[in-house]
């Protein structure tokens, strides 16, 4: 034996486990491991694997289901409004997907889910980049269309506790009140000011519309009753008049900058995985073309 050993291609371990870690991100691996025989890292069988993806989507599910959806599937149409629920699910079923295909074909050297991961990554990026462009060149279609969400999600305040609690979060955030104006609110059955509405919150807005007094530790839930009967002068003492739309738009140009280099950085890390995917499965390919 000349005591020369063959050196031919082989499985970056380094970018193994980057793409590995890169997908911790999206989904949370737990449970033993084990150090094989040739050093490398493994798991073991029958290991506990606890996914991040399946949480968001336990949480989905499990709103869902208090609020009777599951055993009433057709009531999710019901809603006139947005249910933040699918936030939930939609999320955890990317993350679920992406983190599977991500941490399974870069632990067992599966080409097709790397690939299927690096082409799944590669759409989403896609169409961030589509939406962002869309939305610099039609401003004006988006800012019609947020509008028309916002008012769609008025109409049906009242019909979901989710959607109620996510208007009033934004509301309150951004010191705002409806889409355009104080008035937004007349399109809710119980807010509206016409002679039919025996609502005790007719011609009023929803307490997150309240400005806020310092000196107040309980929040006055009450505090909108009546407000839009009052003269405009009166109402910008006690409610917020400025429309959602234009307060975003007012806190987009005031944290362009940060916004810009979040979706920067995100954008970096999906092209960072993507070529990192890629450059394994050359490797992976070219270990068993040297078979």
């Amino acid at each position: 034996m000349s005591g020369k050993h063959y050196k031919g291609p082989e499985v970056s371990c380094c970018i193994k486990y980057f793409i590995f870690g890169f997908n911790v991100i999206f989904w949370i691996c737990a449970g033993l491991f084990k150090v094989q025989s040739n050093g490398k890292l493994g798991p073991i069988s029958g290991s506990s694997l606890l996914f991040l993806g399946i949480a968001f989507l336990g949480i989905g599910l499990w709103a869902w289901n208090e609020k009777g959806v599951l055993s009433n599937i057709s009531s999710i149409t019901d809603l006139g409004g947005f249910d933040p629920v699918w936030l939930f699910l939609v999320v955890g079923g990317v993350m679920f997907i992406l983190g599977f295909a991500g941490c399974i074909g870069a632990l067992r050297e599966n080409t097709f889910l790397l690939k299927f991961f690096s082409v799944f990554l590669g759409i989403i990026f896609f169409l961030e980049l589509t939406a962002g462009v869309l939305a610099f060149v039609f401003k004006d279609w988006i800012k019609d269309q947020l509008y028309f969400f916002i008012n769609n999600n008025i109409r049906a305040y009242r019909d979901d506790i989710d959607l109620q609690n996510l208007i009033d979060f934004t509301q309150e955030y951004w010191q705002c009140c409806g889409a355009f104006g104080a008035d937004d609110w007349n399109l809710n059955i119980y807010f509206n000011c016409t002679d039919s509405n025996a609502s005790r919150e007719r011609c009023g807005v929803p307490f997150s519309c309240c400005t806020k007094d310092p000196a107040e530790d309980v929040i006055n839930t009450q505090c909108g009753y009546d407000a839009r009967q009052k003269p405009e002068v009166d109402q910008q003492i006690v409610i917020y008049t400025k429309g959602c739309v234009p307060q975003f738009e007012k806190w987009l140009q005031d944290n362009l900058t940060i916004v810009a280099g979040i979706f920067i950085g995100i954008a970096l890390l999906q092209i960072f995985g993507i070529c990192l995917a890629q450059n394994l499965v050359s490797d992976i390919e070219a270990v068993r073309a040297s078979w």
